[in-house]
């Protein structure tokens, strides 16, 4: 089966980019003859990484898989709205350069956060005639307005009129499955496909040092993009307020990575060690050194998605300290299954009563939880899953 993949980012993208690129491969091994058609790299630093992003489509193939990479405007301040619409439309405009005819594949899947990306597998979804699998991952609407990036509900009515052009939808979590039934104009297929843990961080898990916990003073783990649905600063000062022991490792790009070391170097506080992102490898070891791996969502700005850090977390039996709304995907996630506690804004003063007295049986319940868990997010099982729905798609 040929597919044709349309997402914004893809490896050494980080973020989605690492489980895009996952996924394509995982296909590529299950047989399926897979072409991506993507971003230049940019993400989570907002900069040309590989110093190629312009008018050109570079093409190369990586396990089987043929990229092709477009060039895109890279917003200087991504959350502002005229600079965020001249990102996103011209991707989707690069994109148009290059229209698929209707023998070159028999299905197209396209991944949103993205609007420009589902803009443009609308117009080959029309020109083509060919079946188009949408892959909700954001309402990036909605994402938009929580941020303060956008209002009016323009934005909404573009992003489900473009959802509507979709034969199949997909998304990662109940709530989100909620949040799109509505949405649906042809009664599309709507299925609930978790992202996973994907495969080399998986390794790099197996193999890295393991500890007990928790500590004293307790560790904290923040590690991944840093943005305004984020709210990490806000978290910070809350901590920073407070007497309460602890030593915060935050390792982060994006637009609100900059504000958050500028607050760290002025507060001098010495609990709070704020660097860059690192490597897969050194990761998996912060994620066994944790205590908690924190994960903030701005209250209002968390009900569209489901933090992919929540699975690496999973993976190494840590427990996730969580602040979010209680209906969030998050929120759901953390009352259904307990893999650590969670705070709503309201309560986030008293977090640091917490991290003073962490109770040992409760502490144990939480790794308990965090790593039964963690089998739902299983890479094989999800892929299957994927390779079987496409193969049903290109069926109809």
């Amino acid at each position: 089966m040929r597919l044709l993949v349309i997402v914004n980012v893809f490896e050494p993208d980080l973020g989605g980019g690492v489980l895009f690129s996952d996924l394509c491969y995982g296909l590529a091994e299950r047989g399926f003859e897979v072409t991506v058609r993507c971003a230049s790299s940019y993400y989570p630093e907002w900069r040309d990484k590989s110093g190629e992003n312009g008018l050109r489509i570079r093409s190369e193939t990586r396990r089987g898989v043929r990229i092709e990479r477009f060039g895109l405007y890279i917003p200087r301040n991504p959350q502002a709205l005229h600079e965020r619409l001249i990102y996103e439309g011209s991707f989707g405009a690069s994109l148009m350069r290059r229209l698929p005819r209707r023998g070159d594949y028999d299905a197209m899947m396209v991944f949103c956060p993205l609007l420009g990306a589902v803009a443009y597998a609308a117009a080959c979804r029309r020109k083509t005639g060919l079946p188009l699998w949408l892959n909700v991952q954001d309402l990036p609407a909605e994402a938009a307005q929580a941020g303060g990036i956008g209002q009016g509900s323009w934005m909404v009515r573009v992003q489900d009129a473009l959802f509507n052009k979709a034969d199949v939808w997909s998304t990662i979590s109940p709530t989100m499955i909620e949040r799109l039934e509505p949405r649906r104009r042809r009664d599309q297929p709507l299925l609930y496909l978790p992202n996973w843990l994907h495969e080399s961080l998986a390794r790099h898990l197996e193999t890295a040092p393991k500890t007990q916990g928790p500590g004293s003073p307790v560790r904290l783990l923040y590690s991944g993009n840093l943005g305004t649905k984020q709210n990490l600063l806000e978290l910070c000062c809350i901590l920073h307020r407070s007497d309460a022991p602890f030593a915060f490792r935050i390792q982060a790009e994006g637009s609100s990575a900059g504000a958050l070391r500028k607050w760290a170097e002025e507060t001098g506080d010495e609990r709070f060690d704020v660097r860059g992102l690192s490597d897969e490898k050194e990761l998996a070891r912060a994620l066994h050194e944790a205590d908690f791996v924190v994960i903030p969502e701005r209250s209002g700005a968390g009900g569209s998605f489901l933090p992919s850090k929540l699975i690496p977390a999973l993976a190494a039996g840590t427990p996730v300290l969580a602040v979010c709304d209680a209906d969030s995907p998050l929120g759901t996630e953390m009352t259904a299954h307990r893999p650590g506690p969670r705070f709503a804004w309201p309560e986030a003063e008293n977090l640091p009563a917490l991290l003073k007295s962490v109770d040992q049986n409760e502490y144990a319940a939480w790794k308990a939880n965090a790593a039964k868990r963690a089998a739902f997010y299983d890479r094989d099982r999800v892929l299957d899953r994927y390779a079987e729905e496409l193969r049903r798609m290109d069926r109809r």
